[in-house]
């Protein structure tokens, strides 16, 4: 990764954070994306670099109509991106009974239309090289449904469809995608989840408690770009429920209604 153009959005917490720093200490150049402009200045300073490795760029992924330009400032910073990171996102915690119908739309809008948005503003130029990695971070939830996260759900196995075509269009111009679905990780993910109303939960589950460390989930998502993996489960026990679903689908669908999933 040393000296590679790396996009993360997301970065200002969680994963993405603790992306920044891994691939910092890798030697990676880095573009650091998330609404908040104070916490990116944060990450940054502890990345340990050089102000002119790493670019603070500010964005909402619910605002795809500024990304073309947001591009441009990316591209006269450094004159390529090699890996995008497509980290950022928002949960959900709510009955799909419960949920407003705007609230599906605002989480397929960030999580699906955002990621596709900005993917599609970086690859004109990656095609032109003929090189370039994307990643992007979905969830298990992206390969299964579970209970109160119908939104998130739908939105996590609409970016399954759209990255495993893409890459299968695009592999003649050695363009590489990752899909990433990780379990339980412990970051405010829950905490920011949004409920039926669209008011965020703000408590952590106590799965999420409980899981893997950022720092883990990043050091796994890390050795899959270098492998050039297509795709990779990252979690613990829960992992298995893909598998699970796959080759046993009853059982599945029994168990996943009665499995704690907060």
């Amino acid at each position: 990764m040393q000296n590679k153009v790396v996009w993360i959005t997301g970065a200002s917490s969680g994963i993405g954070e603790a992306l920044a720093y891994s691939l910092a200490r890798k030697g990676a150049k880095l573009v650091l994306s998330a609404r908040r402009k104070d916490e990116l200045e944060r990450v940054r300073k502890s990345c340990n670099r050089s102000d002119d490795d790493i670019l603070i760029l500010p964005l909402d992924l619910a605002h795809s109509q500024n990304f073309p330009e947001k591009v441009k400032e990316v591209f006269t910073h450094f004159q390529q991106v090699d890996v995008l990171i497509n980290n950022g996102g928002i949960s959900q915690r709510s009955l799909a009974k419960d949920t407003d119908l705007e609230v599906d739309r605002q989480i397929m809008e960030i999580d699906y239309f955002g990621t596709v948005a900005l993917t599609k503003a970086v690859l004109p130029y990656m095609l032109a090289k003929k090189s370039g990695k994307i990643v992007v971070i979905t969830s298990l939830v992206g390969k299964f449904g579970t209970p109160l996260r119908s939104a998130y759900a739908a939105a996590k196995h609409a970016l399954h469809g759209f990255f495993d075509a893409l890459r299968a269009e695009c592999w003649q111009e050695n363009l590489k995608v990752l899909i990433v679905c990780p379990g339980f990780v412990k970051t405010q993910v829950s905490v920011n989840a949004l409920t039926g109303s669209g008011e965020r939960q703000n408590k952590m589950d106590d799965a999420q408690a409980n899981g893997m460390s950022a720092e883990q989930c990043a050091e796994k998502i890390v050795k899959a770009i270098m492998q050039d993996k297509e795709e990779v489960y990252i979690g613990g026990k829960e992992i298995y429920g893909v598998y699970l679903k796959r080759f046993f689908p009853l059982i599945f669908s029994k168990m996943i209604r009665k499995a704690k999933v907060t």
